[in-house]
C-alpha cells in the first residue's frame, strides 16, 4: 500500500513556497498605487502633539485675554438682556449671541486647528512623498468577509497595535503622576491666586506635561517606524516562483519572444531581398555566403550592404541577382569579412574601403559605367 502525499502542503505560505524573496521594484510600485506604504501614525501623532504644546506654549497669554474678552463681553451684557427682555429673552436674540460667541471661538482656536491639519500632513508626506491615490477608498466586498475581520482582529498587526496603546496610556499616565506629585504645592494655590494668574500657571502645567508625554511618545514612535518599516518589508516578500512569474510577466513568454523574433526577422528579410534588385554587385564566398553593396552618393558616403546572407539564404540573394542582372564577383576574404562585420542598411568600414572599391571599379567597368 502506498501513500500519496503533496510536499506543496507543508511549504510555508502554499503554492510557491515561503515569501523569501525581497520585494520587486514592481511589486512596491504597484503596493504603492493601491496605498500600501510603510508609515506610522504614531510619528504623525508626536509631531502634531510638540507642534500643539510649543504652540500653546507661546501663545496661552493671548488665549487667555481672548477667551476673558469673550466671557466678559457676555457677562457684562446679561444685565441689560434682563432689563430689555424682563426674563423672556427672544430666541432670535439667543440663537444670535450664540453664533456671536461660536465664531469668535473658531477664530481663535483655528490656528491650533490649522496646525492639527498641517503638521500630520507634512510628516506623512515626508515619510511616504507625494503620490495621491484613491484605490484605498474603493469599496471591497473581502472587507465585508467576517472571517477576514475575525482574523484581521488576532492578527499580529492587531496584537500591535493594542501593546502600542497601552503603551501610550501608561505613558501619559505616568508623564501627568510624576509632573503632578513634583508640583502639588504650587498647583494647590491656584484658587488663590488671580485669574490672568492661575490661567498662567495651568497653561504652563498642561505645556510642561505636554512636552514630557511628547518626549516619551517620541521614543514609542520612532520604534513604531522602524517596525513598521520592517514589518511592510516583510508583507512585501514573494516567493521564487512569483518572482519568476513577474519577471516572466515583464520579459514576456520566451516562446512569444521567440516568435515575435521570428517574425522580425521575417520582415527584414522580405525588406532585405525587395532590396536587392538595385545592389551594384554580389560578393560571394562563392558558396557560403553573400553580401550585395550598393554605392549611392545621394544617400551615403561610402557602400553600403543592402543584403547579406550565409548557405541557402546566400543562394537565394545569388539566384535573385541573377534574374535582376546583377553582377556577382566571388571574393572569400572579402565576403567573409563582409558577412562578419557589417548589417544590413549599414556603411562598409574604412578597413575595407580599398577592397570594396576595387570590386565597384571592376564591376562599374565591365557595364561601362566608366
Amino acid at each position: 500500500m502506498s501513500l500519496r502525499y503533496d510536499l506543496q502542503f507543508f511549504a510555508k505560505d502554499g503554492p510557491g513556497g515561503e515569501k523569501t524573496e525581497p520585494a520587486t521594484a514592481k511589486k512596491l510600485q504597484d503596493a504603492r498605487k493601491d496605498g500600501q506604504v510603510a508609515k506610522s501614525r504614531e510619528v504623525n501623532n508626536v509631531a502634531m502633539l510638540i507642534a500643539l504644546f510649543v504652540f500653546i506654549g507661546s501663545m496661552a497669554a493671548y488665549y487667555g485675554r481672548s477667551f476673558l474678552n469673550i466671557f466678559n463681553l457676555v457677562y457684562n451684557r446679561i444685565p441689560e438682556w434682563t432689563v430689555m427682555y424682563q426674563g423672556e429673552m427672544p430666541f432670535a436674540t439667543i440663537y444670535s449671541g450664540l453664533s456671536m460667541i461660536i465664531r469668535r471661538y473658531l477664530l481663535i482656536v483655528l490656528p491650533a486647528l490649522l496646525i492639527g491639519f498641517i503638521v500630520p500632513f507634512i510628516t506623512n508626506l515626508v515619510q511616504v512623498k507625494w503620490k495621491p491615490t484613491t484605490k484605498p477608498m474603493k469599496p471591497k466586498l473581502s472587507k465585508l468577509n467576517p472571517i477576514n475581520g475575525v482574523k484581521r482582529l488576532f492578527s499580529l498587526n492587531s496584537l500591535m497595535e493594542l501593546v502600542k496603546s497601552i503603551l501610550k496610556i501608561g505613558i501619559i499616565g505616568l508623564m501627568v503622576f510624576l509632573y503632578l506629585r513634583k508640583n502639588q504645592n504650587n498647583l494647590l494655590i491656584i484658587l488663590d491666586l488671580p485669574i490672568m494668574d492661575a490661567l498662567s500657571l495651568l497653561s504652563n502645567t498642561i505645556v510642561a506635561i505636554g512636552i514630557r508625554i511628547s518626549a516619551a511618545y517620541l521614543v514609542l514612535a520612532a520604534a513604531d517606524y522602524l517596525y513598521q518599516k520592517w514589518k511592510f518589508s516583510e508583507d512585501m516578500k514573494m516567493t521564487k516562483q512569483e518572482v519568476k512569474d513577474e519577471y516572466k510577466n515583464m520579459e514576456g513568454d520566451p516562446q512569444i519572444k521567440g516568435k515575435q523574433r521570428q517574425r522580425m526577422m521575417e520582415a527584414s528579410r522580405r525588406r532585405m531581398m525587395q532590396q536587392l534588385p538595385q545592389a551594384d554587385v554580389v560578393i560571394t564566398n562563392p558558396t557560403h555566403y553573400a553580401v550585395a553593396i550598393k554605392y549611392d552618393p545621394d544617400l551615403y558616403d561610402a557602400p553600403y550592404v543592402v543584403a547579406k546572407g550565409a548557405d541557402y539564404l546566400a543562394a537565394r540573394i545569388k539566384e535573385i541577382a541573377r534574374e535582376n542582372n546583377v553582377e556577382i564577383v566571388e571574393n572569400k576574404p572579402l565576403a567573409r569579412m563582409l558577412y562578419a562585420n557589417v548589417d544590413v542598411d549599414q556603411i562598409v568600414p574604412p578597413e575595407l574601403y580599398q577592397a570594396v572599391a576595387e570590386v565597384l571599379a571592376f564591376v562599374y567597368h565591365v557595364q561601362g559605367k566608366v
